[in-house]
């Protein structure tokens, strides 16, 4: 199995960005854990803070992975581009986030990405991407 989990915009300072919110973990961290305690699932990440550059991703992996965890940051309440490219793939793609968006301000309440995701993970943590994985292996 292929997965691959891109992240979106600031979550690259995972680890240092509001760790009350976001734990202190780096993503890189988390990652290599993962790969280790799922060694028989081809595991890819990528990371932008670039709306096209994460449109582009989901482009070149969306036809040809099994599975696509993404958390697309604030780009999930703005971005009708990147819920058009969810739109256009066939791999399934899970939309995940680490905080509780609706526990957050109001216009993280919106995703432009759920109606177009096969499912929606949200509020546990880094362990987010995790529950995504598993419903892959499924």
């Amino acid at each position: 199995m292929k997965i691959i989990i891109i992240n979106g915009p600031n979550l690259n300072l995972l680890g240092k960005r509001e760790p009350e919110v976001y734990g202190s973990s780096t993503f890189e961290d988390y990652f290599d854990t993962l790969q280790q305690k799922y060694p028989g699932t081809e595991l890819h990440y990528y990371q932008s803070n670039i709306e096209g550059e994460l449109i582009t991703k989901i482009q070149e992996t969306g036809f040809s992975y099994d599975g696509i965890i993404l958390n697309a940051g604030a780009y999930t309440h703005t971005s009708i581009g990147i819920a058009d490219a969810v739109k256009a793939v066939t791999t399934a793609v899970i939309e995940v986030h680490i905080s509780n968006t609706f526990s957050r301000e109001s216009f993280r309440h919106q995703s432009y990405l759920s109606p177009v995701s096969a499912g929606v993970i949200i509020g546990f943590g880094l362990e987010s991407y995790e529950l995504a994985l598993q419903s892959f292996l499924l």
